[in-house]
């Protein structure tokens, strides 16, 4: 292809920042109520409260307790946080409150259409933000998700989801490791993933052998979707014997490989890695297809309370050292300048066996998922876990 397409421009932003931090510093009435008693009391002991606590839901392994502890303590504020596994948690659990209840959230970069159609987000004023604190790159990728000419989105820590292992159990080595290596023979039921995106592999896995034309090509119209997803469905259920588990956040990964007898899987780098650096036979690395890249940013909801207090975190979590000790901490990727410079020595070693080679070239990008993408692509992955 001789024209760039929204992905590969988007590619480049990130390769972009993370070649030049590669240290990891660069490193969502009566209805209303049935859905908030099905979401859980805290909808009704806390979600509505205002007070000098900052309400955030965020992804359940991104606010590490060191990091917490030391913002009480500069700050004197209180993170009340609420975890979540998925985009579609986050995306269900602001409907059902109208927007209301927390101050801020934490929804990935490609979902800005999704947010957008829903009209559940206020902006940033960025006379309040300090944007040389964040490298220009993520900010950039950040800006796209934006509408009526205000910002909505703010970068918090990128990653990538690819291929991990046990050492103990599987040998393999970068250039030869693929999304296809989930379906080899001898790993028939020891094999584990997140349902949509673990079929996304499946789809630049057959791209990368011939059998399905250019994956980004089902995010174009829904003609072509259906005729991707389509084989890709036919090849996952042929395969749900090889799912040891579905995990859906990052104790379900830990747990797969540590407790349940996973011996690869498809997973985030932040649990893996943890893994890894504790010294355990865990891996996490790029497969030659390219690791599947995001930002997850930081986003208010409309009916935030704790204004003042949201300009406060986001002055702390971008300070350097603190970029630095939630990279160590989360095992994902810091959006703030000069925070690699306060990565420890395992952190560092983690991302180097991550990303070794030309891995950092061949990053990813989940492209931009529009809602009808998303409502069809979650038909297939009913499928999938219904075979």
């Amino acid at each position: 292809m001789t024209k760039k397409t929204k992905s590969q421009i988007s590619a480049e932003e990130t390769m972009k920042a993370a070649k030049a931090h590669s240290r990891r510093g660069v490193l969502k009435s009566a209805v209303l109520l049935g859905s908030a008693a099905a979401l859980g009391p805290w909808v009704v002991q806390d979600a509505f409260s205002s007070s000098g606590d900052l309400n955030i839901m965020m992804w359940s392994d991104y606010l590490p307790k060191p990091f917490r502890e030391k913002f009480k303590a500069e700050t004197g504020i209180n993170i009340k946080h609420t975890p979540y596994g998925s985009n579609e948690e986050l995306l269900n659990k602001l409907k059902a409150t109208k927007g209301r209840g927390f101050d801020l959230i934490s929804p990935t970069n490609d979902r800005g259409s999704q947010w957008q159609d829903l009209g559940l987000l206020g902006s940033f004023d960025m006379n309040k933000v300090d944007t040389s604190a964040i490298l220009p790159s993520m900010l950039g990728i950040s800006a796209k998700f934006s509408w009526d000419g205000k910002p909505r989105h703010l970068p918090f820590l990128w990653g990538t989801e690819a291929m991990a292992y046990r050492t103990d159990k599987y040998t393999t080595e970068y250039g030869q490791l693929s999304y296809g290596d989930l379906w080899l023979p001898e790993m028939k039921g020891k094999v584990m993933g997140r349902p949509h995106s673990m079929m996304a592999g499946i789809g630049r896995y057959l791209e990368g052998t011939g059998e399905l034309p250019p994956f980004t090509e089902a995010y174009e119209t829904e003609e072509k979707m259906r005729m991707i997803w389509d084989k890709i469905t036919k090849f996952a259920v042929e395969h749900k014997p090889w799912i040891k588990q579905f995990w859906n956040d990052a104790d379900g990964q830990i747990n797969g490989f540590m407790q349940n007898g996973v011996v690869i899987g498809q997973t985030w780098d932040g649990p893996p890695l943890r893994l890894f650096k504790e010294g355990k036979p865990v891996r996490f690395m790029a497969p030659k297809e390219g690791a599947f890249t995001w930002v997850d940013g930081l986003a208010v909801p409309a009916g935030a309370r704790n204004v003042d207090a949201i300009y406060e975190f986001i002055k702390f979590a971008n300070k350097p050292e603190m970029g630095g000790l939630l990279a160590n901490e989360t095992g994902y990727n810091s959006v703030s300048t000069g925070a690699a410079d306060h990565l420890t020595e395992e952190s560092k070693k983690a991302f180097a066996s991550a990303y070794p080679g030309d891995a950092l070239d061949k990053l990813w990008p989940w492209p931009a998922t529009p809602s009808w993408y998303a409502e069809i692509r979650n038909q297939y992955r009913d499928k999938f876990v219904a075979a």
